[in-house]
């Protein structure tokens, strides 16, 4: 019983994140959703292509359950780095996120078949660290997702100044526009006061 709701708090809380996710694509251009706002190239759908990625290799292959019989060009060894985090122009928003959505199930479906204590092999992580159980994959993928789920929220603060932590609960204080101009004017002058000291 404690383990079923572990588990069950467990996939809560990573279906959160995965929700948060894609919910930030929402009303967005193919343009907005594949626009590098960041020197490293963040972008939306480049998120999602790679917790789609994570997703398929922890529930997947760290299991013996591998989704793929032939990968595509981004999830196979050697690929180039960071092919994983934007999606190319043949790449449609549809084919991402359903993949993504399918990586959910593949995810879940190796959750209801092994037990938190099942015993994984992450192939990627050094030898020392690489036998895992299912606990632990849980957790480190619910806390990656967690975190692409804030980057995603900052850059698409960036396209638009959409905020919010889920649709119909954005979690932030009530303002209207002016509000929130005299609140980052003075965390700026702040800032520039605690800079000069």
């Amino acid at each position: 019983m404690i383990e079923a709701t572990a588990t069950t708090d467990l996939l809560r809380y990573l279906q959160a994140a995965r929700d948060a996710l894609l919910w930030k694509l929402d009303g967005l251009s193919e343009y907005d959703i594949r626009r590098p706002l960041t020197p490293t190239g963040t972008n939306l759908l480049g998120l999602v292509k790679h917790t789609t990625g994570v997703e398929l290799g922890y529930f997947g292959d760290t299991f013996g359950r591998p989704y793929f019989d032939e990968p595509p060009s981004w999830y196979r060894e050697g690929a180039e780095p960071g092919a994983d985090m934007w999606a190319t122009a043949d790449e449609s928003r549809e084919q991402i996120t359903g993949l993504y959505r399918e990586a959910w199930k593949h995810a879940d479906a190796t959750v209801a078949a092994l037990s938190l204590d099942a015993l994984g092999q992450v192939p990627w992580w050094p030898e020392e660290r690489r036998e895992v159980t299912l606990h632990r994959v849980l957790v480190h993928v619910i806390a990656d997702t967690q975190r692409h789920a804030g980057h995603a929220d900052i850059v698409r603060e960036l396209i638009d100044g959409a905020v919010g932590m889920a649709e119909g609960n954005d979690n932030m204080p009530p303002g209207d526009p002016s509000w929130w101009e005299d609140y980052r004017s003075r965390l700026e002058r702040v800032a520039r006061e605690a800079g000069r000291g």
